[in-house]
């Protein structure tokens, strides 16, 4: 569905919130700053954050009417997307997330991006960067092929049609036609909604004219939760629709079992070797982990070649957290146990 025919449609920036009191000041300035010249609102689903987030916000909405929010009880994203989604007032929709930040060029060029391609749905790359070693070493596996795959939107491409978009800037209307986000799916709710824009005739489009900064998460804690909860919904969706799977969702809950089933081989071998037995042989099974652990330190090596000793000792441990946060939770998900822990995985 076209958008109207007017040169700047209007712009709803559509945000869920949950404890972000640290990022959401400098994500909703950045919004404010767009140097596009059509109208605009931005729309904050609040969930029941425990930290100063909601004062934050509410001191922005006073000092600007155009920031407005709206209450989101459940907490999760999709539903405090459809939330802010169901109360914006203009044709076209931008997700923004708490953690990102958007170059002042950002709608403009998107907008004209939905305009020209005749796409549902256009997103660009997600260019993460870190302000400590920590978050550099995230930001490096972000960014690299060994670390998230290497898809579009976190290496870059050609600008062209896609299976999903970093984020996405929607035509409204096609949102509501197909129902908007699935609040059943707590994450990866944006493949999933993307999947059935393309199923209906729709188009997804990647530019990598467009380029969102996203600020990693701070701790190892909260990285490692952050994708086992992402793995878990991916194997999720990989069960629920079998025929969208891709090799790049196998690689790391192949090499999950494969390292994990290795381990406990050479371990038997060990157990065989001492005691004279003809288990012995299963000392083979360590060279899976051990393959393994040379990938990760040539990744290293070459990776994060240019970052400072601490990025890149930490890069040795940001690398397998993720792969084996990601990769175990998809065993999980895919085994139809998301369920039993969707409390604690709802952003």
């Amino acid at each position: 569905m076209a958008l109207p025919d007017t040169p700047l449609p209007g712009v709803s920036y559509v945000m869920p919130v949950l404890n972000e009191e640290a990022e959401i000041r400098a994500a909703v300035e950045s919004l404010v700053a767009q140097d596009y010249q059509g109208p605009f609102e931005v729309l904050l689903a609040l969930g029941p954050s425990v930290d100063r987030t909601d004062e934050v916000v509410a001191e922005m909405s006073a000092a600007d009417p155009r920031i407005r929010s709206i209450r989101n009880p459940v907490g999760s994203t999709p539903a405090g997307l459809n939330v802010a989604i169901r109360a914006s007032v203009h044709p076209v929709t931008v997700r923004v997330d708490a953690h990102s930040v958007l170059p002042p060029e950002y709608t403009r060029l998107a907008v004209a991006a939905l305009q020209r391609s005749g796409a549902d749905n256009v997103g660009g790359i997600m260019l993460a960067e870190g302000r400590t070693p920590f978050e550099r070493a995230v930001a490096r596996a972000y960014g690299s092929r060994v670390g998230l795959g290497g898809t579009p939107h976190h290496v870059g491409g050609a600008e062209g049609p896609a299976e999903t978009a970093y984020l996405g800037v929607f035509v409204r209307s096609r949102l509501l036609e197909v129902g908007l986000f699935d609040e059943d799916v707590k994450r990866g709710q944006d493949w999933e909604l993307n999947r059935r824009l393309r199923a209906t005739g729709g188009t997804v489009w990647f530019t990598p004219e467009l380029v969102v900064t996203y600020r990693p998460r701070p701790s190892l804690r909260k990285l490692v939760r952050q994708f086992v909860a992402t793995g878990l919904w991916r194997g999720e969706l990989a069960r629920r629709f079998p025929k969208a799977n891709t090799l790049r969702y196998l690689v790391p809950p192949a090499m999950v079992v494969g390292a994990g089933v290795g381990l406990v081989v050479g371990l038997v071998g060990v157990v065989g070797a001492v005691v004279g037995s003809p288990w012995a042989w299963a000392l083979l099974g360590f060279v899976a982990p051990g393959a393994y652990l040379l990938f990760v330190v040539a990744a290293a090596v070459l990776a994060a070649r240019g970052e400072s000793l601490r990025t890149r000792l930490w890069f040795l441990v940001v690398l397998p957290s993720i792969h084996f946060g990601w990769g175990s939770g998809f065993v999980f998900g895919f085994l139809s146990l998301t369920k039993n822990i969707t409390a604690h995985t709802g952003r």
